[in-house]
């Protein structure tokens, strides 16, 4: 790799991870390329990105970000995934490394928070974006559902009260 293509691959990580909100590390060794292609279909299924990494490049790429404390993760065959929802990446690569224990999770960041594996797979744990927003949207529309069918009532009361009484005459 000559100095322009290292300048290059700096750039492009500096730019993948200042959009991004996590950045999390993982060892790769051992995988197959299509283990590794079936990853990447899933990452980028959820808009987030995956990259085998230079090790010292990417250090160098991640200095003065809020993500240069992982510095010290990238030792051996290593991995970045990248995204701007923690909690997909976060379960993307959790049952990816469960189906598949040539994937391990070393940590990562989230913002200035460093996480170890074990705060990986609690990030994961936690309920998407999507799934937060259907609870907003359940918690609001709610009230209103309660509103209609209140309001509803005595008018079908009503409408039940003159259909006795008619059979009743008949």
């Amino acid at each position: 790799m000559n100095r322009t293509e290292k300048q290059t691959f700096i750039e492009n990580i500096n730019s993948s991870v200042a959009a991004s909100s996590v950045v999390l590390v993982a060892h790769y060794k051992g995988l197959s390329v299509a283990e590794m292609t079936a990853l990447r279909v899933k990452i980028r299924g959820i808009g987030a990105g995956f990259k085998v990494t230079k090790n010292k490049l990417t250090q160098r790429a991640l200095a003065n970000t809020p993500f240069e404390q992982i510095s010290a993760m990238f030792v051996g065959p290593t991995a970045i995934a990248y995204s701007s929802d923690p909690v997909a990446i976060a379960k993307v690569l959790a049952e990816f490394a469960k189906a598949n224990e040539k994937l391990v999770m070393l940590g990562g960041a989230f913002g200035e928070t460093l996480l170890d594996a074990k705060g990986v797979v609690e990030l994961s744990k936690l309920p998407s974006l999507d799934e937060l927003r259907a609870k907003i949207i359940g918690l609001i529309s709610a009230p209103a559902q309660r509103i209609a069918s209140i309001l509803q009532a005595p008018g079908g009361q009503i409408a039940r009260v003159i259909g006795a009484h008619s059979r009743k005459a008949a």
